[in-house]
């Protein structure tokens, strides 16, 4: 095979592979987000990261806000982390926001949104709104299977809590660094974390 015939099975291996594509875009956009926060970075950026075009990251994502969500870890697992008995919601929420951010805080597209709200209020507000809304709609559909369409407001009043409190614990852990939240035992925050959610959620 010569280099043409190559140059041209490659673009067409590419084109087969829509799952790793996104899968790249959304493993590239984490990275970037968190090293330049969401208002300096571009779909470009993100682009040539990724070994894509411009194009495609739009055919897959839209725009950079659906993009971020896709990558913020937490969000875009959220529905698996909320599947299951309604009881141990809050224990499930509160292990997997700990681990992630034990995991790996630094590359965390939430920490970089969170560090550049003062200076992009309006952009970190709107992400933020997004963020309460997906997990109201997760929450929703485990504690209130099957409930009508229309919000239930009281229940959006208890998400919105809940995402106060995470983005709280993220700030003063992750960013702040402020005691004791900065040198408790992972263990022993995903406990209390788990205790103040479930007084949130339930009562």
């Amino acid at each position: 095979m010569n280099d043409a015939e190559s140059a041209d099975e490659q673009p067409r291996r590419r084109r087969r592979d829509p799952e790793g594509h996104r899968a790249a875009i959304i493993e590239a956009a984490r990275h970037t987000f968190a090293e330049r926060g969401y208002a300096r970075t571009t779909l470009r950026e993100i682009a040539r990261r990724a070994g894509v075009t411009h194009g495609l990251i739009t055919r897959h994502f839209s725009s950079k806000e659906r993009l971020f969500l896709a990558a913020v870890p937490g969000n875009r697992d959220l529905e698996g982390v909320a599947a299951g008995d309604p009881a141990t919601l809050p224990d499930r929420i509160a292990h997997a926001f700990v681990r992630r951010l034990e995991t790996d805080a630094v590359n965390d597209p939430l920490i970089a949104l969170l560090r550049s709200a003062a200076s992009d209020e309006r952009a970190a507000a709107h992400l933020l709104l997004a963020m309460q809304e997906h997990s109201a709609a997760a929450y929703r559909s485990v504690l209130s299977p099957g409930a009508p369409t229309p919000p239930d407001a009281d229940l959006d009043a208890r998400v919105a809590l809940v995402g106060a409190q995470m983005i709280g614990v993220t700030f003063s852990r992750y960013i702040a660094r402020t005691e004791p939240l900065a040198s408790m035992p992972p263990e022993q925050l995903t406990e209390h974390l788990a205790r103040t959610l479930r007084h949130i959620l339930f009562g």
